[in-house]
């Protein structure tokens, strides 16, 4: 089981804060550093001191780290072009060393969007919009140098791309696709996902979204693995009392926590991974929300990472 942290920067938090947790997820053995691709705080927060671009930020943790993986949950398909984005993302993860996991979604907060003047189709059309990103995405990086890129879809259009630059990684950075839904979701997952992410939701239904998506797997005649991951908002403590006091730090109470995320001691966390485990879960994204609170990414580290 690999332990990934997860932040929300457009909740309140600017570079240093997220250079510094990026610095102990690396120093600490995590897997990862991830933070979402958002405009917008969203809930009764100061939210201050504003957005922050999720690539300018990748771009600049890339270079101030050295071993951990860095990527994005998700980033909104309705913010950027295909081709721009493909740029960006290719290098950041020159700039890594290739160290990139590139997670893309339809986007979905309707109010980011108003507030930053970015259209906001209908979910049909945000879908068929993700599809031919990722089509167009995997074939700028995937030609071979030298030779160019070429795509009519019914929403962009690419002429004799030079395809460059191209990603450290041979072909693209792995690329995940999340969400809970029925049909298109696990399609574009089993066409075009190297990993497949299930966001906040309990036990049962996240064990029935990943039998979706390996259904949809083979319907498809895959052959090549698909990585299953969970995402749980976190929240340990040695006792009740600091438990208490981290939720009350991110606004939320214990037992609604202990119900719909990975909350309470180090032995109960290590617990409910396990159970993730035997759902087929080999990645946990550990949306942590306090992103000031070092010292919790700190008892994550050592008393329950460790007991993995």
């Amino acid at each position: 089981m690999r332990l990934r942290i997860f932040t929300e920067p457009q909740q309140g938090a600017d570079y240093e804060t997220l250079l510094a947790v990026a610095r102990a997820t690396e120093d600490l053995g995590f897997d990862a550093f991830f933070r979402s691709d958002h405009y917008l705080k969203m809930g009764d927060v100061p939210g201050t001191p504003g957005p922050s671009d999720a690539w300018v930020t990748l771009g600049a943790l890339a270079r101030e780290t050295s071993r951990i993986r860095l990527g994005t949950l998700m980033t909104a398909a309705t913010f950027r072009y295909p081709g721009p984005l493909a740029i960006s993302v290719a290098q950041v993860d020159r700039m890594s060393g290739g160290r990139v996991d590139f997670g893309i979604g339809t986007g979905w907060f309707e109010q980011e969007h108003a507030a930053y003047g970015i259209p906001f189709p209908d979910l049909n059309e945000r879908f068929e919009r993700l599809e031919e990103q990722l089509q167009i995405l995997i074939g700028l990086w995937g030609t071979p140098e030298g030779e160019t890129f070429s795509f009519g879809g019914e929403h962009y259009a690419l002429a004799d791309s030079p395809a460059l630059p191209k990603p450290a990684q041979a072909g693209g950075p792995p690329i995940l696709i999340g969400g809970f839904g029925a049909k298109r979701t696990p399609r574009l997952a089993a066409a075009y996902a190297d990993e497949y992410n299930v966001p906040f939701h309990k036990l049962p239904d996240t064990g029935e979204a990943f039998d979706r998506v390996r259904a949809a797997c083979r319907a498809a005649g895959r052959a090549r693995p698909m990585v299953y991951s969970a995402a749980q908002v976190v929240c340990c403590g040695r006792d009740e009392a600091e438990i208490r006091r981290r939720a009350d730090a991110i606004g939320r109470e214990v037992d609604e926590l202990r119900e719909n995320g990975l909350a309470g001691t180090p032995a109960e966390l290590v617990e409910k991974i396990g159970a993730f485990a035997e759902l087929g879960t080999e990645c946990i994204y550990l949306q942590v929300l306090d992103l000031s609170d070092l010292e919790h990414i700190e008892l994550l580290a050592s008393e329950v990472m460790a007991k993995l």
